[in-house]
């Protein structure tokens, strides 16, 4: 299931907005953090009132976090001094990415003057940018919303198959942990903040990697096992 974040949008009516051009493209949960809603608000949600008011409301950044699996930012600037450690997929290179995911997604939106900031676009697990004009980049956040949903919309995911379970949060966690565990008994590399550095990489890799659970435990046990290894090895070379 594919879910809609706005985060702190400043403009009630675009969270009217936002809610009718969800119902256009067949979306329906709406997630609101810290709203400023209001009956503008209702009134430009026309027939998608449901939407609006069936949205989960909530105060902090990362209880919305906390309800996906799998969360993507989104950003109209790619590059420069957000995350630069990976690029943002372009939208129709989300869909294929989506495509099949049986868990639950979140497409995060940021507030209509300064988008999500850099530590929240940080904590997401990959980005998506939508391609625009140099002489004009910023899009209306309902437009943002729309062109989104209307690719994610051109072909919707399959059911998903019971033995493939997607990967909880704290399962691609707990992978990265693991990850950073064995990195740290190689004491590779010698520089913390490189290793750091590695860490953080493998897990814009494991976001990016969409996988399930069965998949991440077959990845976690051969890394624990290495690293149970190296520790029974004091005197190795490292």
């Amino acid at each position: 299931m594919i879910g809609v974040v706005l985060v702190e949008p400043e403009g009630p009516a675009n969270i009217g907005m936002v809610a009718r051009t969800m119902k256009n493209f067949g979306f329906s949960r709406l997630v609101l953090v810290n709203p400023n809603i209001t009956e503008e608000s209702y009134s430009y949600a026309v027939h998608a009132r449901d939407v609006l008011e069936n949205a989960v409301i909530l105060e902090e950044f990362d209880e919305a976090l906390e309800l996906f699996d799998l969360a993507v930012g989104t950003t109209g600037k790619p590059g420069k001094s957000y995350i630069p450690d990976r690029a943002p997929l372009m939208p129709w290179e989300l869909r294929e990415t989506l495509e099949g995911y049986p868990g639950r997604a979140g497409i995060f939106f940021g507030r209509e003057s300064i988008g999500l900031k850099n530590n929240e676009l940080a904590g997401m697990d990959f980005t998506v940018t939508i391609p625009t004009s140099d002489d004009y980049p910023v899009m209306n956040l309902a437009q943002a919303v729309a062109v989104i949903l209307y690719e994610l919309s051109r072909r919707r995911p399959e059911p998903a198959v019971e033995a493939l379970k997607p990967a909880t949060r704290r399962e691609r966690e707990k992978l990265v942990e693991t990850w950073a565990g064995l990195l740290e008994v190689l004491n590779y590399p010698k520089d913390v903040e490189r290793r750091e550095i590695f860490v953080k990489i493998f897990g814009r890799l494991v976001g990016r990697a969409v996988l399930y659970g069965r998949e991440v435990h077959t990845l976690i046990g051969p890394l624990r096992k290495a690293r149970i290894k190296l520790e029974e090895c004091p005197d190795a070379e490292r």
